[in-house]
Formats: structure tokens, sequence, C-alpha cells
């Protein structure tokens, strides 16, 4: 049963509370808004978003406010749920047909509707998606920040509005972040405040695989060597490699983790000792790594992989997975300068690195590795991104300092 005001649905999956209650911070005091506006859905998997976001509740009241999704025979309306920590999920359901032009209308329709049933002290945006400009850039904020975690303008069906809606975006933005260095290169000179922040690692919630020994069912009858995969299977991916490589150790078995999107299932390489084995939830990750002799990152060299910063490279050694990875640019900087990752080009010499690998005694290597993994987290990464958030609303720096100690008792988010 969904229950509705005006044409805001709230779902009953989780929900607590009404659109403008808040949890106290102490004398009555309200949470500041942040408003996130993504291209990624919340449910779809676990990664940069849901491990800063779910750090940023604690702060904030953070409404996800996703794109829309359509559906036959419905009015325009806004559903809104409720996630873990409080986090809320809005989500416009247009009817079918309705796209362009009158999309973005409904789109503006419903959140300044939304927004004006949400009071707060000060509201934060947070975009992921440039393409939210186009009905949000005109509602104040008292910050705006992009999190440009991809260049989305180079991915597969990428809106040709989107470049320019980046523009405006820029000009808007108090702050930038960027998911990883190569991008933060690209961008740096677009804006007077970019900082890099590349993809960071939740170390306890991976390092389980070290010591687990415990194979899910669908992976149990899989022999080895394995060489595993997980994340978005999509045009990122140089399929053709994963062929190769297969046909050239049939004695291997590649097993391959994730959803399937933007290309064609039919168009993955199918043998016998190839295993798509679909996506899995964030907290299963551990027992399947626990299993692999060998992470592979086979991501093809393409302009929707220019300026990525795979978030599994931390997690599989983490988890003291080693690696073998296509040269991407941030991966060879920093892990594959430090030796902590091998780089390979093609079939053979990924056979080449994964033989060295499976022979290569691993103390001294996850030595190294855990020396370079204490450098970061995803919590000194949003407590330095809260710092700078502080610093651009005017805040104590006692308030912003404070605040991202707190982070540090979030815990691992829940699915992929």
């Amino acid at each position: 049963m969904v229950r509705r005001n005006g044409d805001i649905a709230f779902s009953p999956r989780g929900l607590t509370a009404e659109p403008g209650s808040y949890v106290s911070l102490g004398a009555g005091r309200r949470k500041p808004l942040l408003l996130c506006l993504s291209h990624l859905r919340w449910d779809f998997v676990w990664q940069r978003p849901q491990h800063l976001l779910s750090r940023a509740a604690r702060d904030f009241n953070v409404v996800v406010f996703e794109e829309p999704m359509w559906r036959a025979g419905v009015s325009p309306h806004l559903e809104v749920t409720r996630r873990d920590g409080g986090i809320r999920i809005a989500v416009p359901i247009l009817p079918e047909g309705m796209y362009g032009f009158d999309a973005t209308t409904e789109q503006r329709r419903m959140l300044e509707r939304f927004l004006a049933a949400e009071p707060a002290p000060s509201r934060i945006f947070w975009y992921y998606t440039p393409m939210a400009m186009s009905f949000s850039g005109h509602l104040p904020a008292d910050a705006v920040i992009y999190d440009n975690m991809d260049e989305l303008s180079a991915f597969c069906g990428a809106s040709p509005e989107m470049l320019a809606n980046e523009e405006d975006l820029f000009a808007r933005a108090d702050l930038v972040f960027t998911g990883g260095m190569s991008l933060y290169e690209a961008k740096r000179h677009r804006h007077p405040s970019v900082h890099p922040f590349p993809s960071s690692i939740d170390a306890a919630h991976f390092a389980r695989a070290r010591t687990e020994r415990r194979d899910p069912a669908d992976q149990a009858a899989i022999p080895g060597p394995r060489l595993g995969f997980f994340g978005v299977i999509d045009e990122r991916m140089d399929i053709e490699l994963v062929g190769a490589v297969a046909d050239a150790r049939p004695d291997w078995q590649l097993v391959m983790i994730g959803p399937v999107v933007k290309i064609d299932p039919a168009s993955l390489p199918q043998r016998p000792n190839i295993h798509w084995l679909g996506g899995k939830r964030y907290e299963e990750l551990p027992s399947y790594l626990s299993g692999w002799d060998i992470g592979f990152m086979p991501f093809a060299l393409n302009d929707a992989t220019r300026f990525i910063s795979p978030t599994k490279t931390p997690e599989f050694l983490a988890a003291g997975v080693p690696v073998v990875s296509t040269p991407i640019t941030d991966v060879i900087r920093p892990y594959g300068q430090r030796n902590l990752v091998e780089i390979a080009a093609d079939a053979g010499e990924v056979v080449a690195a994964a033989e060295r690998l499976m022979a290569r005694p691993r103390a001294p290597w996850l030595q190294r590795v855990d020396r370079h993994l204490a450098t970061g987290s995803w919590d000194a990464t949003w407590a330095a991104m809260r710092r700078l958030i502080g610093d651009a609303m005017g805040e104590p720096d006692d308030l912003a300092v404070a605040s991202g100690a707190a982070a540090s008792t979030i815990a691992a988010g829940p699915a992929e």
C-alpha cells in the first residue's frame, strides 16, 4: 500500500518519518539538508556515492533524487522510500511516453514541491550528474558540490547536452571533487576549487576474505585456479580479452560477478571455463574473493575508461588477492608503479603476469599492500570532504572536524 500526500508517494519500505522530520542534534536543532542528484540507483551497486552519503547522513538529512522511472498508466508523482541510516530515496515516476521537455518540467515541479516541504537550516546540492541541472539549477542552495566520479560524457548513450550542462554546473559549484587523479588533471583548470579524492577502501570489510574459507554455493563447484572480477559489466570491459585469456588457459577458471548493463548479454564470451554469476550483494563479496587466486581487471582502453579510478583495485588488495589489470592510468599510478598490481595489455601478458603472481610468496607483498592501504579509507575521505564543505559553508572549524571524526564509526553499507 502506498500513501500519498499531494503528488508525493511514501512507500512503507522502511519509512519511519515524514518529510520535514529530522533526527535531533540536540536542543531541537535540525540537520542541514543534503540533496544528492544522481544518475545511479541507490540499490544498484554499492559504490562511491553509497560509501560517502552513508557517512554524510550523520551530519546531514540526506535525500537522493534519482533519475525517473517510467510506468504505464500512472500520473506523474514522486515515490520516497527510506534506507539504512535514515537516507531517503526520491524517484520521479512518469507515464510511459513522457520524455524530453515534458519530463524535465515534471521533475522540476516535483523537486520544487518536495523541497518546499523540507524546512532546513541550510541546504546543500550534491551532484553526480550534470544532467540534473536542467531541472534543479534554478533552485537556491547554501553550497553546491560536484562529485565528478566519472567522465559521463564519454559513456555509451551519453546525452549530447551533457557537456553544456557540466559547464553550467562548474559555474555554479562551490566545490568540485574528482574520483581519481587523471580526472583531476583533466578538470582542475575548469574551476578554482577542484580536489582529487581517488577510490578509497573499507579495508576491514574486504579483509574478511583473507580468513574466510566458505565458498558460496554457486562458486563451490568451480575448480581452480580461479581468476575473478566483480563490478558492473558494460562497455568498459574488454570482453574479447576475457575470451582470449580463457582460450589461452582452458585449465584456469574465470569467475565474473556483476550485472550486465548497456551491452547485449549475448555478446559475452561463452566458454566452459568462464562463469558469469550475475550481481551479488556487497556483504557477499569477501566470500567470493576468498576463493580467488587472482583478481582480474580486464578494462577496455576506450573513452569510457580514460579517466576511471576503479574502486575494486584497493578492494582486491584489502582482500589479499593479487591483481592483474589492463593499463588504466589510475591503476598504473600508483598501484603499478609501487609493484602492488601487475599491468598487462593483452592475453599473453595477462597469463604471464598471473603465473608470476601465483608462484610468488604473498607475505612480503601483503606487507607492502597493508602499508599502502593504511593511508586511505572512506572514513578519511569523508572527513577531508567534510572539512572542505564546512569551509565552503562558513562553519566553525571545530564543528567540521568533529563531524568528520564521527564518521569513523560508520560501518560498511548493505547490498551491492
